[in-house]
Protein backbone atom coordinates (compact mmCIF):
# COMPACT_ATOMS: atom_id res chain seq x y z
CA UNK A 1 0.00 0.00 0.00
CA UNK A 2 2.61 2.55 0.82
CA UNK A 3 4.63 1.74 -2.47
CA UNK A 4 1.60 2.21 -4.57
CA UNK A 5 1.00 5.82 -2.64
CA UNK A 6 4.52 7.25 -3.32
CA UNK A 7 3.96 5.76 -7.24
CA UNK A 8 0.66 7.92 -7.00
CA UNK A 9 2.63 10.88 -5.93
CA UNK A 10 5.06 10.64 -8.39
CA UNK A 11 2.36 10.22 -10.68
CA UNK A 12 0.96 13.39 -9.87
CA UNK A 13 3.90 15.03 -8.98
CA UNK A 14 5.15 14.89 -12.69
CA UNK A 15 2.06 15.76 -14.13
CA UNK A 16 2.11 18.76 -12.27
CA UNK A 17 5.23 19.66 -13.40
CA UNK A 18 4.88 18.87 -17.48
CA UNK A 19 1.60 20.85 -17.09
CA UNK A 20 3.88 23.79 -15.41
CA UNK A 21 6.66 23.41 -18.13
CA UNK A 22 3.73 23.72 -20.76
CA UNK A 23 2.34 26.44 -19.58
CA UNK A 24 5.93 27.99 -19.45
CA UNK A 25 6.49 27.25 -22.68
CA UNK A 26 3.27 28.31 -24.62
CA UNK A 27 2.48 31.27 -22.31
CA UNK A 28 2.93 33.60 -25.27
CA UNK A 29 -0.04 32.67 -26.91
CA UNK A 30 -2.12 33.88 -23.83
CA UNK A 31 -1.45 37.37 -26.04
CA UNK A 32 -1.84 36.13 -29.29
CA UNK A 33 -4.69 38.50 -29.06
CA UNK A 34 -2.94 41.39 -29.07
CA UNK A 35 -2.05 43.75 -31.85
CA UNK A 36 0.06 47.13 -32.42
CA UNK A 37 -1.47 50.20 -32.69
CA UNK A 38 0.26 53.46 -34.12
CA UNK A 39 -1.34 56.81 -34.18
CA UNK A 40 0.20 59.82 -36.33
CA UNK A 41 -0.66 62.90 -35.18
CA UNK A 42 0.09 66.63 -35.71
CA UNK A 43 2.36 68.77 -33.71
CA UNK A 44 2.52 72.23 -32.70
CA UNK A 45 3.80 74.73 -30.91
CA UNK A 46 2.57 74.34 -27.07
CA UNK A 47 0.91 71.43 -28.19
CA UNK A 48 0.05 68.46 -26.67
CA UNK A 49 1.67 66.19 -29.05
CA UNK A 50 5.14 64.98 -29.45
CA UNK A 51 5.70 62.83 -32.36
CA UNK A 52 3.89 59.06 -33.09
CA UNK A 53 2.43 57.15 -30.25
CA UNK A 54 1.83 53.24 -29.85
CA UNK A 55 -0.72 51.22 -27.79
CA UNK A 56 -2.15 48.20 -27.77
CA UNK A 57 -5.28 46.28 -28.67
CA UNK A 58 -6.99 43.33 -27.37
CA UNK A 59 -9.11 42.20 -30.78
CA UNK A 60 -11.26 39.63 -28.21
CA UNK A 61 -12.12 42.24 -25.60
CA UNK A 62 -11.79 45.37 -27.52
CA UNK A 63 -9.37 46.86 -24.91
CA UNK A 64 -6.97 49.55 -25.61
CA UNK A 65 -4.06 50.37 -23.75
CA UNK A 66 -2.94 54.19 -23.08
CA UNK A 67 -0.76 55.14 -25.70
CA UNK A 68 2.71 56.39 -25.23
CA UNK A 69 5.11 58.52 -27.06
CA UNK A 70 7.13 55.55 -29.54
CA UNK A 71 9.07 58.55 -31.15
CA UNK A 72 9.60 62.59 -31.19
CA UNK A 73 8.63 63.76 -34.35
CA UNK A 74 7.44 66.89 -35.96
CA UNK A 75 3.89 66.82 -37.29
CA UNK A 76 3.75 62.74 -38.23
CA UNK A 77 0.70 63.19 -39.35
CA UNK A 78 0.04 59.99 -41.88
CA UNK A 79 1.44 56.49 -41.72
CA UNK A 80 2.50 53.33 -43.49
CA UNK A 81 3.73 49.83 -42.62
CA UNK A 82 6.58 47.85 -44.68
CA UNK A 83 4.85 44.33 -45.78
CA UNK A 84 7.20 42.88 -43.67
CA UNK A 85 5.96 44.72 -40.35
CA UNK A 86 9.44 45.71 -39.18
CA UNK A 87 9.16 49.26 -40.55
CA UNK A 88 7.37 52.14 -40.01
CA UNK A 89 7.06 55.27 -42.20
CA UNK A 90 5.92 58.55 -41.30
CA UNK A 91 4.95 61.66 -43.54
CA UNK A 92 6.63 64.53 -41.42
CA UNK A 93 8.56 68.27 -41.55
CA UNK A 94 12.29 68.73 -40.60
CA UNK A 95 14.60 71.71 -41.42
CA UNK A 96 15.11 71.07 -45.07
CA UNK A 97 11.12 71.53 -45.45
CA UNK A 98 8.65 68.23 -45.95
CA UNK A 99 10.32 64.53 -45.45
CA UNK A 100 9.18 60.87 -45.24
CA UNK A 101 10.90 59.19 -42.42
CA UNK A 102 11.56 55.12 -41.65
CA UNK A 103 11.23 54.04 -38.25
CA UNK A 104 12.33 50.39 -36.96
CA UNK A 105 10.17 49.08 -34.85
CA UNK A 106 11.93 47.61 -32.25
CA UNK A 107 10.35 45.67 -28.83
CA UNK A 108 12.63 45.50 -25.69
CA UNK A 109 11.48 44.29 -22.43
CA UNK A 110 8.00 44.18 -23.35
CA UNK A 111 8.05 47.84 -24.23
CA UNK A 112 7.72 48.89 -28.33
CA UNK A 113 9.72 51.96 -29.38
CA UNK A 114 11.02 53.09 -33.13
CA UNK A 115 14.42 53.58 -33.65
CA UNK A 116 14.73 56.23 -36.29
CA UNK A 117 16.76 54.58 -39.73
CA UNK A 118 16.92 57.53 -41.85
CA UNK A 119 14.34 60.56 -43.53
CA UNK A 120 14.47 62.15 -47.32
CA UNK A 121 13.31 65.50 -48.32
CA UNK A 122 10.25 65.46 -50.07
CA UNK A 123 11.65 68.42 -52.37
CA UNK A 124 7.62 69.62 -53.10
CA UNK A 125 6.37 70.86 -49.33
CA UNK A 126 4.79 68.63 -46.87
CA UNK A 127 2.65 65.17 -47.61
CA UNK A 128 -0.47 64.47 -46.70
CA UNK A 129 -0.38 60.92 -47.35
CA UNK A 130 2.03 57.80 -48.27
CA UNK A 131 1.71 54.59 -48.48
CA UNK A 132 3.93 51.55 -49.39
CA UNK A 133 3.80 49.28 -52.49
CA UNK A 134 2.96 45.41 -52.18
CA UNK A 135 6.20 44.21 -52.73
CA UNK A 136 8.16 46.88 -49.77
CA UNK A 137 10.07 48.10 -53.02
CA UNK A 138 8.98 51.32 -53.19
CA UNK A 139 7.33 54.31 -51.03
CA UNK A 140 4.85 57.01 -52.65
CA UNK A 141 3.69 60.08 -51.16
CA UNK A 142 1.03 62.55 -51.97
CA UNK A 143 1.60 66.37 -51.54
CA UNK A 144 -1.67 67.95 -51.15
CA UNK A 145 0.13 71.71 -50.83
CA UNK A 146 2.83 71.11 -53.60
CA UNK A 147 0.15 69.24 -56.03
CA UNK A 148 2.70 66.40 -56.35
CA UNK A 149 3.65 62.90 -55.74
CA UNK A 150 6.42 61.33 -55.13
CA UNK A 151 8.29 57.64 -55.79
CA UNK A 152 10.93 57.03 -53.32
CA UNK A 153 13.00 53.12 -53.23
CA UNK A 154 13.27 51.42 -50.28
CA UNK A 155 16.57 49.21 -48.85
CA UNK A 156 16.64 45.81 -47.91
CA UNK A 157 16.42 47.25 -44.38
CA UNK A 158 13.31 48.81 -44.83
CA UNK A 159 15.46 52.25 -45.31
CA UNK A 160 14.60 55.11 -47.67
CA UNK A 161 17.51 54.89 -50.38
CA UNK A 162 16.24 57.79 -52.84
CA UNK A 163 13.72 59.99 -54.67
CA UNK A 164 13.26 58.45 -57.95
CA UNK A 165 10.29 60.61 -58.88
CA UNK A 166 8.49 63.98 -58.26
CA UNK A 167 5.07 64.09 -60.56
CA UNK A 168 3.39 67.66 -60.56
CA UNK A 169 -0.29 67.24 -61.46
CA UNK A 170 -1.93 69.69 -63.47
CA UNK A 171 -3.77 72.70 -63.10
CA UNK A 172 -7.22 72.19 -61.16
CA UNK A 173 -10.96 72.42 -61.24
CA UNK A 174 -13.11 75.81 -61.21
CA UNK A 175 -15.65 73.98 -59.63
CA UNK A 176 -14.40 75.58 -55.85
CA UNK A 177 -12.49 78.63 -56.03
CA UNK A 178 -9.64 78.39 -52.73
CA UNK A 179 -9.74 74.45 -52.83
CA UNK A 180 -10.13 73.61 -56.32
CA UNK A 181 -8.58 75.98 -58.19
CA UNK A 182 -4.87 73.89 -58.66
CA UNK A 183 -4.20 70.38 -57.90
CA UNK A 184 -4.07 68.91 -54.28
CA UNK A 185 -3.54 65.06 -54.29
CA UNK A 186 -4.64 63.85 -51.21
CA UNK A 187 -4.18 59.94 -51.08
CA UNK A 188 -1.91 57.73 -52.87
CA UNK A 189 -1.87 53.59 -53.31
CA UNK A 190 -1.67 50.94 -55.45
CA UNK A 191 -4.02 48.18 -56.83
CA UNK A 192 -4.10 44.70 -55.53
CA UNK A 193 -1.80 43.06 -58.01
CA UNK A 194 0.48 46.04 -57.56
CA UNK A 195 0.61 47.06 -61.42
CA UNK A 196 -0.90 50.42 -60.95
CA UNK A 197 -0.78 53.86 -58.64
CA UNK A 198 -4.06 55.34 -57.92
CA UNK A 199 -4.20 59.24 -56.81
CA UNK A 200 -7.21 60.82 -55.64
CA UNK A 201 -6.68 64.59 -56.26
CA UNK A 202 -9.18 67.21 -54.05
CA UNK A 203 -8.26 70.16 -57.06
CA UNK A 204 -9.07 67.92 -60.37
CA UNK A 205 -11.99 66.27 -59.45
CA UNK A 206 -9.98 62.97 -60.53
CA UNK A 207 -8.53 59.78 -59.62
CA UNK A 208 -5.12 59.98 -61.49
CA UNK A 209 -3.87 56.45 -61.95
CA UNK A 210 -0.26 55.36 -62.93
CA UNK A 211 1.66 52.49 -63.95
CA UNK A 212 4.02 51.34 -61.37
CA UNK A 213 7.04 49.92 -64.01
CA UNK A 214 8.45 47.78 -60.99
CA UNK A 215 11.52 46.68 -63.42
CA UNK A 216 11.96 50.60 -64.29
CA UNK A 217 11.87 52.04 -60.79
CA UNK A 218 8.98 54.91 -62.42
CA UNK A 219 5.56 55.70 -62.59
CA UNK A 220 4.02 56.35 -66.06
CA UNK A 221 0.23 58.25 -66.62
CA UNK A 222 -2.43 55.83 -67.48
CA UNK A 223 -5.31 57.89 -67.68
CA UNK A 224 -8.15 58.92 -64.66
CA UNK A 225 -11.26 58.04 -63.18
CA UNK A 226 -13.62 60.91 -63.32
CA UNK A 227 -15.56 62.42 -59.74
CA UNK A 228 -18.62 64.12 -59.88
CA UNK A 229 -17.85 68.32 -60.26
CA UNK A 230 -17.18 69.79 -57.26
CA UNK A 231 -17.09 66.67 -55.26
CA UNK A 232 -13.51 66.76 -54.08
CA UNK A 233 -11.80 63.11 -53.79
CA UNK A 234 -10.11 62.35 -51.01
CA UNK A 235 -9.46 58.75 -50.30
CA UNK A 236 -10.54 55.95 -51.78
CA UNK A 237 -10.06 52.10 -51.37
CA UNK A 238 -10.74 48.50 -52.95
CA UNK A 239 -12.86 45.87 -52.21
CA UNK A 240 -11.96 42.83 -51.24
CA UNK A 241 -12.82 41.48 -54.23
CA UNK A 242 -10.89 43.95 -56.85
CA UNK A 243 -13.43 44.40 -58.62
CA UNK A 244 -14.90 47.88 -56.73
CA UNK A 245 -13.18 50.61 -55.88
CA UNK A 246 -14.94 53.53 -53.36
CA UNK A 247 -13.61 57.17 -53.37
CA UNK A 248 -14.93 59.45 -50.25
CA UNK A 249 -15.31 63.37 -51.69
CA UNK A 250 -14.56 65.43 -49.13
CA UNK A 251 -16.39 68.28 -50.26
CA UNK A 252 -19.73 66.94 -51.05
CA UNK A 253 -19.69 64.49 -48.27
CA UNK A 254 -20.39 61.54 -50.85
CA UNK A 255 -18.46 58.04 -51.72
CA UNK A 256 -18.44 57.30 -55.41
CA UNK A 257 -18.65 53.63 -56.38
CA UNK A 258 -16.64 52.81 -59.17
CA UNK A 259 -16.68 49.60 -61.66
CA UNK A 260 -12.34 48.55 -62.10
CA UNK A 261 -11.26 46.68 -64.88
CA UNK A 262 -8.33 44.87 -63.46
CA UNK A 263 -6.57 44.46 -66.95
CA UNK A 264 -6.96 47.26 -68.46
CA UNK A 265 -6.58 49.75 -65.31
CA UNK A 266 -9.29 52.26 -65.55
CA UNK A 267 -12.31 52.49 -63.33
CA UNK A 268 -15.83 53.80 -64.44
CA UNK A 269 -18.08 55.39 -61.89
CA UNK A 270 -21.74 53.77 -61.26
CA UNK A 271 -22.93 55.42 -58.18
CA UNK A 272 -22.53 58.33 -55.81
CA UNK A 273 -24.18 58.50 -52.34
CA UNK A 274 -24.25 61.35 -50.04
CA UNK A 275 -22.84 60.36 -45.82
CA UNK A 276 -25.28 62.69 -44.43
CA UNK A 277 -28.18 63.96 -45.33
CA UNK A 278 -28.91 67.76 -46.14
CA UNK A 279 -30.54 68.44 -43.28
CA UNK A 280 -28.16 66.93 -40.76
CA UNK A 281 -24.89 68.85 -42.71
CA UNK A 282 -27.21 72.33 -42.42
CA UNK A 283 -26.61 71.59 -38.82
CA UNK A 284 -23.47 72.29 -38.43
CA UNK A 285 -21.27 75.10 -39.13
CA UNK A 286 -18.93 72.76 -41.27
CA UNK A 287 -18.56 69.53 -42.58
CA UNK A 288 -16.33 67.31 -44.62
CA UNK A 289 -15.28 63.79 -45.02
CA UNK A 290 -12.43 62.30 -44.07
CA UNK A 291 -11.73 58.47 -44.37
CA UNK A 292 -13.08 55.46 -45.94
CA UNK A 293 -12.74 51.90 -45.27
CA UNK A 294 -14.13 48.43 -46.12
CA UNK A 295 -15.36 45.53 -43.85
CA UNK A 296 -12.75 42.43 -44.23
CA UNK A 297 -15.88 40.39 -45.13
CA UNK A 298 -16.74 43.46 -48.60
CA UNK A 299 -20.40 44.08 -46.86
CA UNK A 300 -19.89 46.86 -45.20
CA UNK A 301 -18.00 50.72 -46.12
CA UNK A 302 -17.18 53.15 -43.52
CA UNK A 303 -16.49 56.95 -43.65
CA UNK A 304 -15.78 59.90 -41.34
CA UNK A 305 -17.45 62.85 -41.20
CA UNK A 306 -15.98 66.07 -39.57
CA UNK A 307 -18.15 68.62 -38.05
CA UNK A 308 -21.06 66.53 -38.13
CA UNK A 309 -18.10 64.13 -35.74
CA UNK A 310 -20.06 60.85 -37.13
CA UNK A 311 -19.11 57.91 -39.01
CA UNK A 312 -21.86 56.65 -41.57
CA UNK A 313 -22.03 53.23 -42.40
CA UNK A 314 -22.89 51.35 -45.65
CA UNK A 315 -24.26 48.02 -46.85
CA UNK A 316 -22.13 46.77 -49.29
CA UNK A 317 -23.66 44.74 -52.08
CA UNK A 318 -20.78 43.78 -54.66
CA UNK A 319 -23.31 41.79 -57.03
CA UNK A 320 -25.29 45.53 -57.50
CA UNK A 321 -22.46 47.69 -56.78
CA UNK A 322 -23.74 49.68 -55.05
CA UNK A 323 -24.43 51.24 -51.65
CA UNK A 324 -27.44 52.25 -49.02
CA UNK A 325 -26.65 54.11 -45.69
CA UNK A 326 -27.21 51.67 -42.34
CA UNK A 327 -26.53 53.96 -39.82
CA UNK A 328 -25.05 57.11 -38.50
CA UNK A 329 -22.86 56.89 -35.17
CA UNK A 330 -21.40 59.99 -33.28
CA UNK A 331 -17.43 59.09 -32.50
CA UNK A 332 -18.03 60.72 -28.98
CA UNK A 333 -15.60 62.75 -29.24
CA UNK A 334 -14.48 65.82 -31.92
CA UNK A 335 -12.86 66.25 -35.43
CA UNK A 336 -12.69 62.20 -36.82
CA UNK A 337 -9.80 63.07 -38.65
CA UNK A 338 -9.32 59.68 -38.94
CA UNK A 339 -10.43 55.95 -38.08
CA UNK A 340 -9.60 52.40 -38.99
CA UNK A 341 -10.80 48.61 -38.23
CA UNK A 342 -8.87 45.86 -36.62
CA UNK A 343 -7.30 43.32 -38.84
CA UNK A 344 -10.40 40.90 -37.10
CA UNK A 345 -13.08 43.21 -38.49
CA UNK A 346 -14.49 43.20 -35.00
CA UNK A 347 -13.86 46.42 -33.60
CA UNK A 348 -13.33 50.14 -35.48
CA UNK A 349 -10.96 52.29 -33.48
CA UNK A 350 -12.16 56.05 -33.93
CA UNK A 351 -10.27 59.31 -33.61
CA UNK A 352 -11.14 62.47 -32.61
CA UNK A 353 -8.29 65.12 -33.41
CA UNK A 354 -9.82 67.98 -31.58
CA UNK A 355 -10.79 65.67 -28.41
CA UNK A 356 -7.77 64.46 -27.95
CA UNK A 357 -9.29 60.87 -28.16
CA UNK A 358 -9.41 57.41 -29.71
CA UNK A 359 -12.68 55.49 -28.91
CA UNK A 360 -13.64 51.59 -29.50
CA UNK A 361 -16.83 50.79 -31.27
CA UNK A 362 -17.54 47.14 -31.76
CA UNK A 363 -18.97 45.75 -35.52
CA UNK A 364 -21.80 43.98 -35.44
CA UNK A 365 -20.67 41.00 -37.84
CA UNK A 366 -24.46 40.77 -39.37
CA UNK A 367 -25.65 44.31 -39.92
CA UNK A 368 -22.40 45.99 -39.63
CA UNK A 369 -23.53 48.59 -36.85
CA UNK A 370 -21.20 50.19 -34.59
CA UNK A 371 -21.79 50.28 -30.86
CA UNK A 372 -19.86 52.56 -28.57
CA UNK A 373 -18.52 50.17 -25.43
CA UNK A 374 -17.26 52.52 -23.72
CA UNK A 375 -13.82 52.75 -24.04
CA UNK A 376 -11.61 55.75 -24.57
CA UNK A 377 -8.36 56.67 -24.58
CA UNK A 378 -6.52 60.14 -24.55
CA UNK A 379 -4.22 60.62 -27.84
CA UNK A 380 -3.22 64.58 -28.36
CA UNK A 381 -3.88 65.55 -31.91
CA UNK A 382 -4.67 62.03 -33.71
CA UNK A 383 -5.06 62.63 -36.91
CA UNK A 384 -3.60 58.52 -38.29
CA UNK A 385 -4.85 55.20 -37.16
CA UNK A 386 -2.59 52.37 -38.03
CA UNK A 387 -3.10 48.25 -36.87
CA UNK A 388 -0.05 46.35 -37.44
Amino acid sequence: MPAASSNSFQSFAGSYLTAIVILFLFAPLANADQVDVWFGTQTSKNGLSKGIYHANFDTDTGNLTKPTLAAEANNPGFLAMHPSGTVLYATGREADGGVVAAYKIEKVAGKTTLNKLNSIVIGDGTAAHLSVDRSGKFLFSAQYGGGSIALFDLADDGSIQSRLQLIKHEVGSEAAQGRKDKPHPHWVGTSPDNQFVFVPDLGLDKVMIYKLDAAGSKLTPHGFGACPPGGGPRHMKFDPTGNLIYVLNELALSVTTFDYDKTAGTMTPVQTVPTLTEAAKAKEKSNSASEIRVHPSGKFVYSGNRGHDTISVFGADPAEKGLSIIEVEPIRGSWPRNFNLDPTGKWLIAAGQNSHTATVFSIDQTTGELTYVRKSVMVPSAICVLFQ
